[in-house]
């Protein structure tokens, strides 16, 4: 049986937005925005190798109000105060509950073609705004993860959420979160 279009490409359209018209739902975003300041550069250790990284925010905004960007690596040197700046295909995270912009690895980042000339609206900064923040699952071995308990060897998600102890582990047992793994059903 054959599924047309199953493999193609499933990413939405980008679509042109305002910087107050972001949500923490912003897919797929086309901004234009003037650079109001940039942050100082921080280098974070990231990857299995704990290799530094550099990052930096970047206020940015236009006539309905300003956002964070968050500037990676080399995007840190494409930004200085009061350019004008052009994210192709953006999208919006949640950091610590507030909205920040990104560029992302489908993303892009240019000098607009044209300045912005209208004033930029610095009155409502949408990064400034809380938002409810998902917690995610910890996803570490062993230990009392979601699963494992007392004694066991589980962890990650699985084992019996009552924390007995016994194997537990992998992905499934008596969590909610389902699945089948293995669980040791003496509990």
């Amino acid at each position: 049986m054959a599924v047309e279009g199953f493999f193609e490409n499933k990413r939405p359209e980008p679509v042109e937005a305002k910087v107050g018209e972001l949500t923490p739902q912003s897919r797929a975003v086309n901004v234009t925005a003037k650079v109001v300041s940039k942050s100082e550069i921080r280098e974070i250790p990231m990857g299995r190798d704990g290799s530094a990284h550099k990052v930096c925010d970047a206020l940015v905004g236009d006539e309905t109000g300003v956002v964070y960007l968050t500037l990676w690596d080399d995007n840190i040197t494409k930004v200085n105060d009061a350019d004008t700046i052009r994210v192709e295909n953006g999208y919006v995270t949640l950091f610590k509950g507030n909205i920040r912009l990104n560029i992302g690895k489908y993303g892009k980042l240019e000098p607009a073609k044209e300045p912005l000339t209208a004033e930029v609206n610095q009155e409502n900064n949408v990064s400034s705004k809380a938002y409810e923040q998902e917690r995610r699952p910890f996803r570490g071995g062993g230990g009392r993860g979601f699963g494992g308990g007392r004694g066991g060897s589980g962890g990650g998600y699985g084992g019996d959420r009552r924390g007995a102890g016994g194997s537990g582990g992998g992905y499934g047992g008596r969590d909610r979160r389902g699945g089948g793994g293995f669980r040791d059903r003496r509990y």
